[in-house]
């Protein structure tokens, strides 16, 4: 296994699925709610995202080969988007501020398993494009293997950040949050620009 893959692999996932960020809009989006809500909200979430996760990983390539996209093309346009997420992520308010405003009778659970926490909280964009290129940049089958390991686990870390997002949101407190939020966007910048050069260097220079 190589490890330094796995561990690109759960750094990426992390910037880009940016688990706290999750947690502190999930926490938004359910007050009010009990503990015992809450869980069945976000596992339910989870597992939504980790299907759609888990269905690009497999034919997310051939999808593309089907409609006759290369992989240095998909790396350069999901290194614009990726970017785009970034730039937003660095200069933008925190979302979660923006959903302070809507009461917790607004957002039934129903509502909210789909949209906004599955898609695009952590099965977004960014977060498929990110599967589909680790997977075509994966040489042998474990690796491969070890990028679904890093997405279950930045998921599961997602949950348990979610579940207890009431303790975690009194921690950072407002200012906490945006400079977490403005330092993986710069980590998330750097990544997508890397995947743009990758591509770029595929389709005119290789």
């Amino acid at each position: 296994m190589n490890t330094t893959f796995f561990f690109n692999a759960l750094t990426s996932y992390f910037v880009v699925i940016d688990p706290i960020g999750c947690a502190l809009i999930f926490y938004s989006l359910t007050l009010g709610q009990s503990t015992r809500q809450k869980a069945k909200t976000i596992l339910k979430s989870m597992a939504i995202a980790l299907g759609i996760i888990l269905s690009f990983a497999i034919a997310g390539e051939r999808l593309l080969t089907a409609l006759g996209i290369s992989m240095d093309a998909l790396r350069v346009a999901g290194g614009i988007l990726l970017f785009n997420t970034a730039f937003r992520m660095i200069t933008k308010v925190p979302e979660d501020q923006s959903l302070h405003h809507e009461s917790p009778h607004d957002v039934r659970i129903g509502h909210i398993t789909v949209y906004p926490l599955a898609i695009p909280l952590m099965a977004g964009p960014g977060t498929l494009t990110l599967t589909v290129l680790l997977m075509a940049n994966g040489e042998q089958t474990v690796d491969q293997v070890m990028v679904i390991v890093a997405a279950v686990i930045v998921l599961l870390v997602t949950v348990l950040l979610s579940v207890l997002s009431g303790k975690l949101r009194k921690v950072l407190g407002q200012t906490g949050d945006e400079i977490i939020q403005r330092l993986l966007g710069v980590l998330l910048a750097a990544l997508a620009i890397q995947f743009v050069a990758n591509g770029v260097n595929g389709l005119f220079l290789s």
